[in-house]
């Protein structure tokens, strides 16, 4: 049975933040850390070794495949920063014309850095993006 990699860990969010070594990186980190944390009201929780999630839902495909995934967050990589949204939400798409300088692949949204982007567009995604999930999964 497939195993799921990405999993909720006990590991400090701080001491993730604090290991980037890119000082502009890392101050951008700290910025959605707190976008993410008040606008869930979630508290920021390792997932993996890299991702930090706020909240969680339980899904079951039709395939029988389940797991436990964060609501939302975000992945401060060396290229570029991943930010996590729901996917199936056609309101994402609208949402991103005007979100400002990224990339988007199926559930990621990539970008360089915090100031390329319209931070109300951001919160306004990552509202779209829980209430969606919620909707989608009530039961978790």
């Amino acid at each position: 049975m497939y195993e799921l990699k990405t999993k909720e860990t006990d590991g400090s969010v701080i001491e993730f933040i604090e290991s980037i070594e890119n000082v502009k990186k890392r101050e951008d980190a700290y910025q959605l850390l707190d976008i993410f944390t008040d606008t869930t009201g979630y508290e920021a929780k390792m997932w993996g070794p890299s991702i930090i999630g706020f909240g969680s839902y339980h899904y079951k495909y039709d395939s029988g495949h389940e797991g436990d995934a964060p609501l939302v967050g975000f992945s401060p990589r060396k290229a570029k920063t991943s930010l996590y949204f729901a996917t199936g939400d056609s309101g994402r798409v609208e949402l991103l014309k005007r979100f400002g300088k990224h990339t988007a692949g199926k559930s990621c949204v990539y970008i360089n850095k915090t100031a390329d982007i319209d931070v109300t567009i951001l919160k306004e995604l990552i509202q779209q993006s829980v209430e969606f999930l919620k909707r989608t999964y009530p039961n978790s």
